[in-house]
């Protein structure tokens, strides 16, 4: 027994020396952890600069790099910067300054600490920001992550004073700390993640997959489901690593490193590894106490300066979004409807009483706006054709005040209302539906009978699409988490780092601001993800046959839509044959096209325009000498 207990005395040195090794600070000198940092992020700019040279082919023509196809994406650039692109693109110019990061990047290698370092440091930094866009392919964030590290470490060497040091430093402390906890966070808003299946889900993936890690994840899902829970609490909590004087800083710093090299071998995310853990040394230097001799006379207030600018970007965003708020549910033009549901639905158009023709009602999107169909309603006004646009509620200024969980019947009760209250008596309607518009415009033709003079599917929406399309059944939980997360984030206040898409620098310019401060404002997406929630049940649960509508129809469809899937091209069919014989039926491919462009390039939005305006005069001359006009098939324009 005396025995017994003296082993026990004697272990808890061991456990005490253990437990200490494990935890507590990293305690690494300024000029070790900008030595280090700088070698790091060397190793990972030599790699990607020897990968370039050594595989030229993806910068030429068809290459996953081939700048006549990349440089579409920097097309609203000024021209000093376009031009400046052209030049760093060009196969000599690349090689060049790749060789000479690769130089460089060995140089950095060697032992030294002068200012000469600084220099190599920065070259590597801005040369890799001019390189990036030219084969943004094939990094996956390693380059950007190397770029932030060299530029900081290149400052950092030439500066004056041992505390502008120190504020770079913490820089890019801040930056690994943001770049784990927006990860983190950002996978928690996944359900894969919360249920823990991601890691199961990843490795059966062509890009990033690994078969035997798939069937031991397979063979053993308790373990794999701790696995990935195990990495969404390590990077949604890495900034504990700075409290109690950096208790958990080698825990945490051990853990994301060994979740790098296991991404790497297994992932095939090998610059990751340099990458991401040349922001280490300066994490470590930054949460070592001050009390410590490596960290004495280390200068903190960047991170007080840090917080009150991070509170003043806070009060900015705050500010945006509310007047973001406000512009957006101002209803200056148009009137309100309140429908049966005790929606509020706000509208706009030319409808009026000097006419008798059939009025376009436009019904937007899942996620979209009524300004989506601005060239068409400019085309309308140009044929002499009424239009009326509204936002569904929670849309813009429109409202949902409805207590009953959301369905898509009541988008169309509310459209039914709608037309009841702001289209004159006896006056026939055009139901222009784009996307999941197109699906709400059918279902309201059907209720409408007599009254429903055409449907003008365009690029719309199936009910059997997430049964009959492999494609769009499986991304659809992908297509909820995106809306989720910008949900959640719009009303975290970040809509203020939103950038302006393409399609909005698309619409005619008096509805751009507009246009952007709803596509900014979270009630969008909150209402996006209610629709998408209640249409996809809806869709998983639908039983054809359609119904059978006895109007006019035109079908438009986008090329990039019906080419990337097949089976979209057979159901917009299905739209077409769903009307009676007898009426005038058309099918339009709008070359080019995709599935916002259709209604928001100036050009393709345009000639699809045009098609709508034809098929209208078409429809109604033959109305009006009392012929009903032949049906027609399918056609490209």
């Amino acid at each position: 027994m005396l025995s017994s207990l003296a082993k026990l005395r004697a272990s808890r040195p061991t456990a005490r020396a253990a437990l200490s090794a494990l935890t507590g600070p990293l305690p690494v000198s300024r000029s070790q952890a900008l030595g280090t940092s700088e070698r790091l992020a060397a190793v990972t700019s030599l790699l990607s600069s020897l990968e370039h040279l050594t595989m030229p082919d993806q910068k030429r023509p068809g290459g996953l790099n081939d700048w006549a196809l990349a440089r579409q994406g920097h097309a609203h650039y000024g021209r000093p910067l376009r031009k400046l692109l052209d030049i760093v693109a060009d196969e000599r110019t690349s090689q060049v300054l790749h060789a000479a990061r690769v130089a460089a990047s060995a140089a950095l290698l060697l032992p030294g600490d002068s200012r000469g370092r600084g220099a190599a440091n920065l070259f590597l930094g801005l040369s890799g920001a001019l390189l990036y866009p030219t084969h943004r392919y094939g990094t996956d964030g390693s380059d950007q992550a190397s770029t932030m590290v060299q530029t900081a470490t290149g400052l950092a060497r030439l500066a004056p004073s041992p505390a502008a040091q120190d504020a770079l430093m913490w820089y890019v402390a801040f930056q690994s700390n943001l770049s784990y906890v927006v990860s983190g966070w950002v996978k928690l808003l996944g359900q894969d993640w919360r249920n823990g299946s991601a890691l199961t889900g990843v490795m059966r993936t062509r890009t990033y997959g690994h078969e035997r890690v798939w069937r031991l994840a397979r063979r053993h899902p308790r373990c794999a489901r701790a696995l990935a829970h195990g990495v969404l609490a390590m990077e949604c909590l890495f900034p504990v690593l700075y409290l109690k004087g950096g208790l958990l800083t080698r825990p945490m710093i051990g853990g994301v490193a060994v979740f790098h090299v296991a991404n790497g071998f297994v992932m095939g995310l090998g610059r990751f590894i340099p990458a991401f853990t040349a922001m280490h040394p300066m994490v470590a230097y930054t949460s070592t106490p001050r009390s410590h001799p490596a960290a004495a006379g280390r200068d903190d207030r960047m991170p007080a300066t840090a917080g009150l600018l991070l509170a003043g970007a806070a009060a900015t965003a705050a500010a945006v979004a509310f007047h973001r708020r406000l512009r957006t549910t101002d209803h200056v033009y148009g009137g309100t409807v309140i429908t049966r549901h005790g929606n509020e639905l706000a509208h706009d158009g030319t409808v009026g009483g000097h006419d008798d023709g059939p009025v376009s009602v436009l019904v937007h999107g899942l996620g979209a706006l009524p300004a989506h169909f601005s060239w068409y309603t400019r085309a309308l006004n140009a044929g002499g054709r009424q239009w009326l646009a509204y936002g569904r509620a929670g849309y813009g200024a429109s409202r949902r005040h409805a207590r009953t969980p959301y369905h898509l019947g009541e988008s169309v009760d509310d459209l039914l209302d709608l037309i009841g209250a702001a289209v004159p008596e006896g006056r026939q309607v055009v139901l222009v539906g784009h996307s999941l518009g197109g699906e709400i415009a059918r279902r309201a033709a059907a209720r409408l009978g007599e009254r429903a003079h055409s449907v003008v599917y365009v690029d719309s929406s199936h009910p059997e699409q997430l049964d009959r399309s492999g494609q769009q059944g499986k991304n659809a939980r992908h297509v909820e988490e995106m809306i989720r997360t910008t949900s959640v984030s719009l009303r975290m206040g970040l809509g203020i780092l939103m950038q302006t898409p393409d399609w909005v620098r698309n619409l005619p310019v008096p509805v751009r601001s507009r246009a952007m401060s709803e596509f900014a404002d979270a009630r969008v997406w909150t209402a996006a993800l209610r629709e998408w929630r209640a249409a996809e049940r809806d869709f998983r649960s639908f039983e054809g046959p359609l119904a059978r509508l006895d109007t006019h129809a035109l079908v438009l469809s986008a090329q990039h839509t019906v080419d990337r899937d097949p089976d979209h091209l057979l159901m917009h069919q299905d739209l077409a044959d769903a009307h009676l014989p007898g009426r005038t039926v058309r099918s339009v491919v709008v070359e080019t096209a995709d599935h916002d462009g259709i209604l928001t390039d100036p050009r393709l939005a345009g000639e699809a325009a045009r098609s709508l305006v034809a098929f209208l005069d078409e429809t109604t001359a033959g109305e009006a000498a009392g012929q009903r006009p032949a049906t027609a098939g399918q056609e490209a324009r």
